[in-house]
């Protein structure tokens, strides 16, 4: 089964093209579902003083929300549209994040873990940040935050799991009880993850999350799905061919879809994304 649950748009300020766009590329390579997600604007720091481009401006929310259900409706005989939201989790915030969970009538929502407080951890701008800690400590705080993350109930399933480990940054002991711990909190909220391809063209050269956790999911009976995290149209689908590939090998054969916030396990297809 063709999918692509994680993609953003020029509304976010980072990405290029225009929702249309990733919807027509879809249709092209022959996407069966696709997948709008696009950020969560900003609430916990002033987006006139933080650094520009990190997220869409609150007041472009309806109108991507509409422009989504509109073209899911249009183009609804030739590709299937899910809309989304990449809710990022806040802690303090909780509020203001539930608030805007339950404003639209998403298909899904993608908890996904990038601040620290006001520090992006990826964001490429701000990686100075980790000369003044220690990497240990950066990476028990964001899997703390992943865990509470889950416990809100705000989202169907987390985004770029272990996203922390983006730029190579990592401490000298293992992690992998940090992992597993979060990956607990995934299972007993009763969530799925996603296999984000992204990471193969990042520093850390490694897909997200990495075939370790992957397998420890696979242990726990964690559902999966796979996002390409395009910001470009033309990343649509990059490297999902080797996800699935990596899920067929650690032993997964299910995706999970999602409509009105309910979940659908569907077969993979193993050789769909191969030309």
């Amino acid at each position: 089964m063709r999918i692509d649950y994680h993609t953003h748009h020029v509304r976010c300020g980072h990405a290029s093209g225009e929702l249309e766009e990733y919807v027509l590329k879809g249709i092209e390579i022959g996407l069966v579902q696709l997948g709008l997600s696009d950020h969560m604007p900003l609430l916990h720091v002033d987006p006139a003083a933080y650094l520009p481009d990190m997220a869409m401006p609150m007041e472009e929310l309806p109108n991507y929300v509409e422009e989504a259900f509109r073209l899911q409706e249009k183009y609804k005989d030739r590709i299937d549209i899910r809309v989304g939201m990449e809710g990022d989790y806040i802690e303090g915030w909780e509020a203001e994040i539930e608030r805007l969970v339950k404003a639209y009538p998403w298909d899904y929502v993608i908890g996904s873990v990038h601040f620290l407080g006001e520090w992006d951890i990826t964001d490429y701008r701000q990686t100075d940040g980790w000369k003044e800690r220690d990497a240990y400590e950066v990476y028990k705080q964001y899997y703390d935050a992943v865990g509470k993350a889950c416990r809100t109930g705000f989202y169907d399933y987390i985004g770029h799991i272990d996203v922390i480990k983006r730029f190579g940054f990592k401490p000298e002991q293992s992690v992998e009880h940090l992992e597993r711990q979060a990956l607990e909190a995934v299972r007993a909220a009763g969530m799925a993850i996603e296999l984000n391809a992204s990471g193969l063209r990042m520093p850390v050269n490694e897909m997200f999350p990495s075939r370790r956790m992957l397998e420890y999911a696979l242990e726990l009976g964690i559902p999966l799905t796979i996002g390409s995290d395009a910001h470009q149209p033309e990343r649509l689908a990059q490297y999902l061919d080797q996800a699935v590939d990596l899920l067929k090998n650690v032993g997964f054969n299910e995706l999970a879809t999602f409509k009105g916030r309910k979940r659908t396990m569907v077969p993979i297809g193993f050789d769909s994304f191969h030309v």
